[in-house]
C-alpha cells in the first residue's frame, strides 16, 4: 500500500513547518509518499459575490490560495519532491477531511498552531476539527 499524504497549508509558519517535517521523513523513506498539498479558501459573502463575475470569484481563490502555497511548492521543489497542489474553496476543516477521503490519503499533516479557547491553544481549531471530522491519523507538528 503507496502512502498518500495530505499537508493542509495556509501559508502560516505552522503550516511551513509541517511541510518541513514531511520533506525530512519522504526523502528517508525508500519507498516516497505522493505528496498532497491543500490550501482552503473561504468562500467569499454572497452579498459581495452577487455583483462580481463568477470567473473574478474564482481567480481570486486561485490566486490567495497561489501564494498561500508558494513556499511550500519552493521546499518541496527544493528536495527533490513530487507533489500535487489544489486550492479548496469552502469551510476549512470539513474540506480537508473530505478531501482526503476522496484521494484516499492515509495521513494528514498538520501544523499546530496557538490561536482559540483551550484546545484551540495546543493544537488550533481547525487542527482540532479535523481530528474530529476524520479516521485517518492526523500528525500535529509543532
Amino acid at each position: 500500500m503507496s502512502a498518500v499524504w495530505l499537508v493542509p497549508v495556509d501559508g502560516s509558519p505552522a503550516a511551513v513547518h509541517a511541510v518541513e517535517h514531511v520533506i525530512r521523513h519522504a526523502v528517508e523513506d525508500a519507498v516516497r509518499p505522493q505528496i498532497h498539498l491543500v490550501n482552503v479558501q473561504s468562500p467569499l459573502p454572497t452579498d459581495v459575490t452577487r455583483f462580481i463575475d463568477d470567473g473574478v470569484v474564482q481567480d481570486y481563490h486561485r490566486e490567495a490560495g497561489d501564494a498561500a502555497l508558494r513556499i511550500a511548492r519552493a521546499r518541496l521543489e527544493a528536495a527533490g519532491l513530487i507533489y500535487s497542489s489544489h486550492v479548496l474553496v469552502g469551510e476549512t476543516a470539513p474540506s480537508i477531511a473530505e478531501y482526503a477521503r476522496k484521494h484516499a490519503c492515509t495521513l494528514i499533516v498538520m501544523g499546530a498552531r496557538g490561536l482559540g479557547a483551550l484546545a484551540g491553544v495546543l493544537l488550533g481549531s481547525v487542527t482540532v476539527r479535523v481530528i474530529h471530522l476524520t479516521d485517518l491519523p492526523v500528525m500535529v507538528v509543532k
